[in-house]
């Protein structure tokens, strides 16, 4: 006999079909082992929200800190904020790419959840990666190197005018 789900209950959801694997270049990584279809859930993840005080005190001090995610908060005098959080499940194992980013996250601030779904076909033995957006703590190893002038102006040169 089955559990009957109450109107507030959150269905967890994970694609069955991924490993971690320890020894990539870049640590941890959470990889396919059988194709995945483009807008598949690949995880539903529970968030905990860290409040300031122990954040800044103990968490920071931590190698838990790297692994947190910025949360939109409202405070007690209703202004927006960011909180960290910690996001259970695989979300806080996906690794980060710029160019080759396949799986996207939305989070639910109201039922303290994110959702994670393919961004497009997945190919069996390929990493799952996410954008952590633009404000790195890292070098990004997957942005292109800046373009020198001379190739600049080639291209510029290619351009048909019409």
């Amino acid at each position: 006999m089955g559990v009957p789900l109450g109107e507030e209950d959150i269905q967890l959801q994970r694609c069955p079909h991924l490993v971690i694997k320890a020894d990539t270049p870049k640590g941890r990584g959470v990889f396919a082992t059988k194709d995945i279809p483009a807008r598949t859930v690949i995880d539903i993840c529970p968030v905990l929200i860290l409040g300031s005080e122990e954040n800044k005190a103990h968490i920071e001090k931590t190698s838990l800190y790297h692994y947190t995610y910025n949360w939109p908060i409202i405070d007690a005098s209703g202004k927006s904020k960011t909180a960290q959080a910690v996001i259970f499940g695989l979300g806080s194992m996906f690794n980060h790419s710029t160019q080759d980013q396949n799986v996207g996250w939305i989070r639910d601030p109201n039922r303290l959840i994110i959702t994670y779904c393919a961004l497009r076909d997945i190919e069996t033995g390929e990493e799952l990666c996410i954008s952590y957006g633009s404000h790195l703590t890292f070098k990004d190893t997957d942005t292109a190197p800046p373009t020198l002038p001379e190739e600049e102006i080639e291209q510029l040169r290619m351009i048909e005018l019409y």
